[in-house]
């Protein structure tokens, strides 16, 4: 499979564990900083920008944010093989330091540029941390994916026995 489309599988599918976290770390928070998490903040201020209702009912907030999120980790999951030219030996590794470096590239770079929210140096440490982990979380998962549907004469389930054979002496 096309490496790209691949990424943007992985990207789209390690969401769903990505938001899990985001929404169990988040209720950890002290109540102090359990304001609406990005994706709901980036999707009101988008919208507001584009002349849209800032203050939709909450069901559409909900989807929009959802359908906003799930697109943006398709988007940046097609991205990887820019960064990762040839197959990755340890995606779940490098897929972690990706997936920081798109938060590194949305929260200290875009988004601020486009005064869609403040830089995350100004957030609380506490939600600094859930979001650095959701995205190692995400990272992860796109390219366990991705790299699984790109390469799948390298996968396991092909049922072929490892070097050595599946028994561990």
């Amino acid at each position: 499979m096309n490496r790209y489309l691949a990424g943007a599988i992985g990207g789209l599918l390690a969401t769903i564990p990505m938001t899990l976290v985001m929404e169990r770390l988040h209720r950890r928070l002290p109540s102090e900083s359990r304001y609406p998490l990005p994706p709901r903040e980036v999707t009101e201020n988008m919208a507001g920008k584009l002349g849209h209702d800032p203050h939709p009912d909450e069901d559409r907030l909900i989807g929009s944010s959802l359908l906003a999120h799930f697109a943006y980790g398709a988007a940046t999951g097609a991205l990887y093989p820019l960064v990762f030219r040839g197959p990755v030996r340890h995606p779940a590794v490098y897929g972690s330091g990706y997936g920081v470096a798109i938060w590194a590239a949305s929260y200290l770079g875009w988004v601020p540029a486009f005064n869609v929210l403040e830089p995350a140096t100004r957030q609380p440490w506490n939600r600094r941390r859930l979001m650095l982990c959701a995205h190692a979380v995400w990272g992860a998962g796109t390219l366990l994916v991705a790299e699984r549907l790109a390469h799948p004469d390298d996968a396991p389930w092909r049922g072929e026995a490892p070097p050595g054979g599946w028994h561990r002496p």
